[in-house]
Order: C-alpha cells, then sequence, then structure tokens
C-alpha cells in the first residue's frame, strides 16, 4: 500500500499532536498530581506511536513507546511527576518536532540520533522498578474477575458439559510496537482451541491498544493447560502468559466481588464517555484560497449589476438584484468566518519559549495568556507568529529585571509577560506587556548620537515617540553584549517590517519601571478588503476603509491657501488637501 498519499495528513495531525503535547507537559509541571492530565499525555504519545508505526517511521515510534513506558509508571504510581521527568519529556517532544519537520521536507526522518533521549526515558522506567507501589485498579479487577448474568451462566454450562475455564493473563514485551496487532494474534490461537467469552480489557479497548502491557482472556476449551501455553509462548513478542484453571467453586466467590467491581467498572466507562467525537474536518488552504476568490468575482459582478440597475427601472429587476445582493452578502460572510481560526493557535506556542528563556537567563517569568478565542484570517495566523516571538524574547531579555534587582525595586521576584489579543471594530489588536524596568530613553538617544542618527542639537527636541521609533531601525540594539537572545540589532524591524506588510502597524507605550506595552494592530482579513470608492472628474477610487480615519463634509469657503497649498482648519489642526 502506498503511504504517500497520507503523508501531509500524517504531518498536520501530528503537528498538532505534538503542540498538544507541549501545552499539556506545561500544565503538568503546575499540577503534577492530576491524573486526566497524565492520561491525556499517555493518550497523545500512544496516538503518536501508532501513526508513525503505521506510516513506518521508526524513529517517531521508538521514542513514543519509551515516552509510554515512562508514563505508564506515572499511571501505575511507580513513579512521580517532577522537573526532571519533565524537562526530558520536553526534550523529547523537539526531538518529535525535529523528526516531523525533516519528515515533512524531505519524507523521511533524516540522521538526527535519539539514543541519548532513550538512554534517559529508560532511566526513570529503572528507577520505577524499585518503587513499585501499591497494584493498579485494572490489576485488582484482573485478580478478583467480573461477570455479567450471561457469562456466569455460561460458566455454569460449561461445567456441566465438562468443559474447562481458563482465566489466561497474557503479558507483551515492552518493546512491541503495535501491542493490539499482538494480540489479535493472541485471541485468532486461542478461538481456534475453544470460545473465549470474556477479556479485560473489552475487545474493543485491546482493539484500541487502551491496556498497559498485559491483558486477561477467559477461555471455554477441551485443550490442556501445557498445549495452550506452549501455543501462546510460541507467538512472537509475547513476554510470558500466566494461566489458572477455575473451579465451580470458584463460581460462587467470583459471584460475591462481581458488584463492587462492576462498580470500578462502571466509574471508568463514564470518564470514557467524556470524550466527544469531532464534529471537523481538514480541509486543504488552497481550496478555500480558490473559494475565497470565486466569491470575490462574484461580489464584482454584483457590484457592476447594481450600476447597471440604476439605469434600468425595472421592478422586477430590482428585486432580483436585491435578493442576489443579500446572498452575495451572507455567502462573503460565511465563506470568511470558514477563513477565521482562533488565534489560540499561536498563543499555545509561547508558554513552552517562556520558560525555556526564563531557565537560560536564570529569571522567573510568569506568562499570562488572555482572548485566545479571538478569531482572525488564517493568512494573519500564519505571519504573525515570528513578530510575537520577537516581543515575547525582548520583554523577558530587555524589559523583565533579574529577581535581586526586582525585590531591591519593590517589585514581586517573579516577572509577569501579558499576552492579550481582542477584536477593534474591523481589527484585531494582540499586545505584548511585561511588568519590567521600562524603555530607556535616554539610553536610546545616547544609543543614537553614537549611530549619527541625529546630532547634539536634534536629540534635545527629540519626543518619547521619535526616540521609540530609533528601536525599530536596522542593527540598532542598545543590548551591552551579544548574546544567543539579544544584541545583534535584529528583531524590532523584522517586527515592524512583517506587521506593516500585514496592512497593520505597531504602537509602543513605556513607562520607566513600570513596563512596556507593544501594541499590534491588525485587519481581521486580509481576503476580502471593504473599500470607499470615490469619483473624481473621470476617474474612480477605491481607498480601503481601514485607512479612512473619519470622513467629513466641507464647504469651498473654509479652503484657505498657504504657501500656494491648499488646506483647511479642522478642529484647531492645518489640514493638507491633496
Amino acid at each position: 500500500m502506498d503511504l504517500n498519499q497520507y503523508l501531509e495528513i500524517f504531518v498536520e495531525e501530528s503537528k498538532e499532536h505534538i503542540e498538544e503535547l507541549n501545552s499539556r507537559l506545561l500544565e503538568i509541571e503546575k499540577s503534577p498530581e492530576d491524573r486526566e492530565l497524565v492520561d491525556n499525555i499517555f493518550r497523545i504519545s500512544h496516538t503518536l506511536k501508532g501513526m508513525a508505526a503505521t506510516m513506518g517511521f521508526l524513529k517517531m515510534g521508538e521514542l513514543t513507546h519509551k515516552m509510554e513506558d515512562v508514563l505508564s509508571d506515572v499511571r501505575a504510581d511507580k513513579l512521580k511527576i517532577n522537573s526532571a521527568v519533565i524537562d526530558v519529556m520536553l526534550k523529547c517532544s523537539d526531538m518529535l518536532a525535529l523528526l516531523l519537520n525533516n519528515i515533512e521536507t524531505s519524507g523521511n526522518e533524516g540522521e538526527l540520533d535519539i539514543s541519548m533521549l532513550l538512554i534517559e526515558l529508560e532511566k526513570f522506567s529503572k528507577s520505577s522498578q524499585a518503587n513499585i507501589g501499591p497494584q493498579s485498579t485494572l490489576s485488582n479487577i484482573n485478580n478478583m474477575g467480573s461477570f455479567n448474568e450471561y457469562e456466569k451462566d455460561v460458566m455454569e454450562k460449561a461445567f456441566d458439559e465438562g468443559f474447562k475455564c481458563y482465566k489466561i493473563e497474557v503479558f507483551i514485551k515492552k518493546d512491541c510496537i503495535l501491542k493490539s496487532a499482538r494480540a489479535y494474534v493472541v485471541f485468532n490461537v486461542l478461538e481456534k482451541t475453544g470460545e473465549i467469552f470474556k477479556s479485560i480489557p473489552s475487545v474493543e479497548d485491546i482493539e484500541d491498544e487502551k491496556f498497559e502491557s498485559n491483558f486477561i482472556i477467559y477461555l471455554i476449551t477441551k485443550e490442556e493447560k501445557d498445549s495452550i501455553v506452549e501455543k501462546i509462548n510460541s507467538i512472537a513478542e509475547i513476554e510470558k502468559c500466566e494461566i489458572t484453571e477455575l473451579r465451580r467453586m470458584d463460581l460462587d466467590d467470583i459471584i460475591k466481588s462481581s458488584d463492587s467491581v462492576n462498580q470500578v467498572l462502571e466509574n471508568n466507562d463514564d470518564k470514557t464517555k467524556k470524550i466527544v467525537a469531532s464534529r471537523t474536518i481538514r480541509v486543504d488552504t488552497d481550496r478555500l484560497d480558490k473559494l475565497m476568490n470565486l466569491v470575490s468575482e462574484l461580489i464584482i459582478i454584483k457590484t457592476r449589476l447594481l450600476k447597471i440597475q440604476t439605469s434600468i427601472q425595472d421592478s422586477e429587476l430590482n428585486t432580483t438584484i436585491e435578493y442576489l445582493d443579500r446572498i452575495t452578502t451572507n455567502l462573503n460572510d460565511a465563506v470568511m468566518k470558514v477563513r477565521m481560526v482562533p488565534i489560540e493557535r499561536v498563543f499555545n506556542r509561547f508558554p513552552r519559549m517562556v520558560r525555556d528563556l526564563s531557565k537560560e537567563l536564570k529569571k522567573e517569568i510568569d506568562l499570562k495568556l488572555s482572548g485566545q478565542d479571538t478569531e482572525v484570517d488564517r493568512t494573519v495566523i500564519d505571519e504573525i507568529s515570528e513578530p510575537l516571538i520577537h516581543l515575547i524574547r525582548n520583554a523577558i531579555d530587555h524589559g523583565i529585571e533579574d529577581p535581586d534587582e526586582r525585590l531591591r525595586k519593590g517589585k514581586p521576584y517573579k516577572g509577569t509577560v501579558y499576552l492579550r489579543a481582542f477584536h477593534d471594530g474591523n481589527n484585531v489588536v494582540i499586545e505584548v506587556e511585561d511588568d519590567g524596568k521600562g524603555i530607556d530613553f535616554n539610553d536610546v538617544k545616547q544609543k543614537a548620537l553614537e549611530k549619527g542618527l541625529i546630532d547634539n542639537e536634534n536629540a534635545d527636541i527629540l519626543t518619547d515617540n521619535e526616540i521609540i521609533n530609533f528601536l525599530f531601525l536596522p542593527g540598532f540594539s542598545t543590548a551591552k553584549e551579544v548574546t544567543d537572545i539579544s544584541g545583534r540589532g535584529v528583531g524590532l524591524d523584522v517586527v515592524k517590517n512583517k506587521i506593516e506588510s500585514l496592512g497593520g502597524f505597531i504602537d509602543v507605550i513605556s513607562n520607566k519601571s513600570m513596563g512596556t506595552i507593544f501594541s499590534i494592530k491588525l485587519p481581521l482579513t486580509l481576503a476580502i478588503i471593504q473599500a470607499l470608492l470615490v469619483s473624481l472628474g473621470d476617474e474612480t477610487y477605491a481607498i480601503p476603509l481601514n485607512s479612512i480615519k473619519e470622513i467629513v463634509t466641507i464647504d469651498r469657503d473654509d479652503i484657505k491657501f498657504i504657501q500656494n497649498k491648499e488646506v483647511m482648519i479642522f478642529r484647531g489642526e492645518v489640514i493638507q488637501l491633496i
């Protein structure tokens, strides 16, 4: 089977899973006792493992398999979540992202070495063996057994007819990649010897690989125990199997324990029911662009019809065009909504980045996100990530002081960076704010003098905004030394150019010792731009509405001449007419 046709889907889905893995690892670092988070991380690793194994990407499969082993020990209370575990897991997440990038660009995993990560994960598995806690719920259930009325009747009839009932616990090797496929082989072999009337976990859960390394099968057969053990042990990647013959006297004990065990299973089922099926489908962005272009053409045709309508007075034509106008407007709105994506997709990348920078700079940083559900055009989403990375790195490196310095200033030991998004009319505003030392205007001014950007005379009359503008010049930096994070003068000029290319602008507000706010204002969409049509002589001009602040009507008598240029006085300001 040619798997290349599924490569694009694999890459897209894997990116989402790795992004979610990063987010969940950062969450569990703050709440290490949260069992639901552990289960979520285990599920993500398990999904990635299955997808990679199916596509034949062995390194991704092996790495996620080892991650699963560590998470299995956490779930079984053999290993505690701590910063060391999180650090290694985050390294694994980074490696998965690198492997996926190679797959996306070249179709294979490349020469990346995962051996050191596998060794680090193995250490956690070994340490957990020396700290084995009480048996898990699943083990307890396995030992007791839990049967409904039908299963009890099947066992009683089997005993009456001289059949044997076996409880068979099968252990699969931990390095087995596709456990469900191996379990299927075991079921297939046993079904040829007799009748399987029960399994723990259920057959559905085993097919979905919702089990660790062992499962239990209850079998009715006339074969002897040794023969069954021999058949199971002959299957590849089976570590061992333990078989117990159930007798009629055991049935009474099983019945007594069934009620309490069933209650535990029902509780587990309730948790499983929380998973809701997705109601979304994946659509190639090229198809969305094509649909958007067709809608744009339709709107142009509609506008031409509206112009024709003014010269032809026909009531039926007018009604039809009005109906067409409503339909095209609704269609445009619907297509625009399809293109809109929550900015959460971008914001979710930054908690990990802030954590790493905090450790590198030995600073305590708290990142607070708000407005993640704010929707923007997918084109904006694709382009805004890089500017935000620069702004957040600047806030942490330049803005937030060292912990000792913050304490001397009477500030909290931990610095805070706020990343927020909200709608403002037809625009979206994204703000990056820090509670650091703010911009030192004298420092910026001195640097501008050194670089010859201004002279001493002009330096004294510069406004704060004019001083701030120097920060956006290429090669301009106030850093005392060059580091891996900053100091090369590359950053804010890139931010400004990128934002202006998106039709937006950036504003800066800074208070010394209080902090700085970088505010980015962007159009909601770049797909269709609403414009004001202006007739001038024989020409018609389209002025984008985003560029229009206000429309006012003036009298000819209000137009004055200053140095042979037409101007008007508006609210006390002199405005030149163009």
